[in-house]
């Protein structure tokens, strides 16, 4: 199995990821946490934690007992503190990971991370995963950048629209979204790649395998 470090373990997308890869018989989970209190959710689960904070010195997270294969970056300032972490935290990240030989990167971006400037709202959000997308890109780690519409938090529906660049606003479970994160940790999935999901008709892992067809 490998071991799949999930930093902002403790949101609430970041708990269903994490749950997902407990539940996988592919993937271990190793939450990475900010504060000391949090981990206890995740222990009593008999879920692997570590302390890591995204505005300081990470690379410590990687001196743990088990060998971190793989990234999952689902980390969010919540709008406070969007440069320090959802870019610069991002970044910290990324350099660490380089440095311990990490085999895949999947950033959780958002839908109009592209084109931040045209955004009417959130732009400063988005200008940060932005450059946090773009840093991940020339980073020479092998990424996937997975930029969800508006998150609901509606039932799990396993069907998503999926397209390079959508080109329509759209809506998204964040049970849909954890799902097509966890996925894409797979070797073989959209290696390399940027998308955009919404809801929609067509099952998570058809849409993935189109990805990955068209970036072979």
């Amino acid at each position: 199995m490998e071991n799949i470090l999930v930093a902002g373990a403790n949101g609430t997308t970041g708990k269903k990821i994490v749950n997902l890869l407990k539940e996988s018989q592919y993937f271990n989970p190793i939450a990475m946490v900010r504060k000391e209190e949090q981990k206890a959710f995740f222990e009593a689960k008999k879920i692997d934690t570590v302390l890591g904070d995204l505005e300081g010195d990470v690379s410590q997270v990687f001196n743990i007992t088990n060998k971190i294969d793989k990234v999952l970056f689902a980390a969010g300032s919540g709008g406070k503190k969007v440069v320090e972490v959802d870019q610069e935290g991002a970044k910290h990240l990324i350099d660490a990971s380089n440095k311990n030989n990490v085999k895949k990167f999947v950033m959780l971006s958002s839908m109009g991370a592209d084109q931040p400037e045209k955004a009417e709202q959130l732009q400063e959000y988005l200008k940060a995963k932005h450059n946090a997308d773009e840093y991940l890109k020339s980073s020479g780690l092998t990424y996937s950048i997975v930029r969800p519409g508006a998150l609901t938090n509606n039932e799990l529906t396993n069907e998503i629209e999926l397209e390079e660049k959508l080109n329509k606003s759209g809506e998204i479970s964040r049970n849909d979204v954890a799902q097509t994160l966890v996925r894409t940790l797979n070797d073989e999935i959209a290696n390399n790649a940027t998308f955009e999901i919404i809801k929609g008709n067509t099952l998570i892992g058809d849409a993935l395998n189109k990805v990955s067809t068209v970036k072979a």
